[in-house]
């Protein structure tokens, strides 16, 4: 199997979800900041037309996710996603105009470097379509536990920072999860078409894993500066998916002396990452009329 589609279908759904950013982000701030986890945040939002054209975006993204799961290894697809600061970046300057700071251009090339780099070291290879049950339960707990202890963490500090990171880090393992899940429901369609797809419980479980996951991104930038949510949802979704492609569905990467390109790649992911978080996204996209609320408790 060609590892080209699936590599193409995740830019896709990467410039999508990165579109989605752009326009959810706009919506979330004009929102007050809350100190409580709101349940009724997404009803808020629901009347900004920025969110609901987010959404769609949120769509197209799946669909373009759901391709490229089918055609390649999580551990291949899902990390591809870390483009979506880059390209959320080049959308919002191609939408509202304007030039892309040296910086901004600096933070591009060392999320591209980084994220080809490590792809390349750790040459993941696909595994198996679908996972057995007994491999989903420990998965699915451990997962569950690291949501739960994340969530609890961020309730238990005001908005700012700390709180939109571990809301952040809670939205990047149910984001993750939810690609493993809608991996092995798209080899169900594959192979029994509508009918197994939909009397499959992976379905509901990306289906219903997928709305959690929205909503702790959605309480992630509502609670903080995008400097510290957008970079650890972004990399923990990646770091994630090939936990989970790895433990799931047996897909393996090089280990050894090439742990060290790897390790590098993702450093420079990070910083790139960190670099377009807060100096081109957070000024680009939040504006320099809010403050950061890193002082609110």
């Amino acid at each position: 199997m060609s590892v080209w589609p699936s590599v193409l279908f995740a830019l896709f759904a990467a410039a999508s979800n990165g579109l989605a950013t752009a326009l959810q982000r706009h919506a979330a701030r004009t929102i007050p900041l809350s100190s409580r986890l709101r349940l009724g945040l997404l009803v808020d939002l629901l009347h900004r037309a920025a969110w609901l054209g987010g959404m769609l975006a949120v769509i197209a993204a799946a669909c373009f996710q759901a391709l490229a799961l089918s055609q390649g290894a999580l551990s291949v697809v899902q990390p591809i996603f870390v483009l979506e600061l880059p390209l959320t970046l080049i959308i919002g300057r191609l939408i509202l105009g304007g030039r892309i700071s040296r910086v901004g251009w600096t933070g591009v090339a060392l999320i591209v470097v980084g994220l080809g780099s490590a792809l390349a070291a750790a040459a993941p290879t696909i595994g198996n379509d679908n996972a057995p049950f007994s491999r989903w339960v420990p998965a699915l707990a451990v997962c569950a536990a690291v949501i739960a202890t994340a969530v609890g963490a961020a309730l238990r500090r005001g908005a700012g920072g700390v709180r939109a990171a571990c809301f952040a880090a809670s939205a990047a393992i149910a984001y993750a999860l939810t690609a493993a899940l809608m991996k092995d429901a798209t080899h169900a369609w594959e192979v029994g078409g509508p009918g197994a797809f939909f009397t499959s419980w992976q379905t509901y479980g990306f289906a219903l894993v997928g709305v959690l996951a929205l909503f702790l991104y959605e309480n992630a930038m509502q609670s903080g500066p995008l400097t510290a949510s957008q970079p650890v949802d972004t990399l923990g979704d990646a770091l994630v998916s090939l936990s989970l492609g790895i433990t799931l569905f047996d897909e393996r990467i090089r280990t050894g002396w090439w742990l060290l390109p790897e390790a590098l790649g993702m450093t420079l992911v990070l910083w790139g990452a960190l670099l377009l978080s807060r100096v081109a996204l957070a000024r680009d996209l939040v504006g320099p009329q809010e403050q950061e609320p890193a002082a609110r408790k």
